[in-house]
């Protein structure tokens, strides 16, 4: 007969505990590096790009009207111009960080 999982797992513990083995590092043992940052963001910003093109596509599909309808509702709104270029910023960013780091990465 085989052991079970919940045996074999005491038998690895166990033998942990007698050999003083250190564990695995922890993620706050690490020191922020800037290739550590620039990986993160980079995950992080193509997450975004992702999710914002699944969102729009969906919007596009779902949406009762046409893009040109939605876009007179935005601007009707007379939003300021620091928010208006807060927004463009939040929408730009993404794309321009994370091919400018793809090519880095590449090259």
């Amino acid at each position: 007969m085989g052991t079970t999982a919940k045996e074999e797992m005491s038998r690895f513990w166990e033998k942990n505990t007698k050999s003083n083995r250190p564990l695995s590092p922890h993620v706050t043992i690490y020191k922020w590096s800037l290739p550590m940052a620039m990986s993160i963001t980079h995950r992080g910003t193509g997450v975004a790009l992702s999710l914002g093109v699944s969102f729009f596509g969906l919007a596009a599909l779902l949406l009762p009207e046409q893009f040109p309808h939605y876009l007179a509702v935005v601007k009707s709104l007379s939003l300021g111009p620091a928010l208006i270029y807060s927004a463009k910023f939040a929408l730009a960013f993404p794309f321009s960080y994370h091919t400018w780091n793809g090519i880095r990465h590449l090259v």
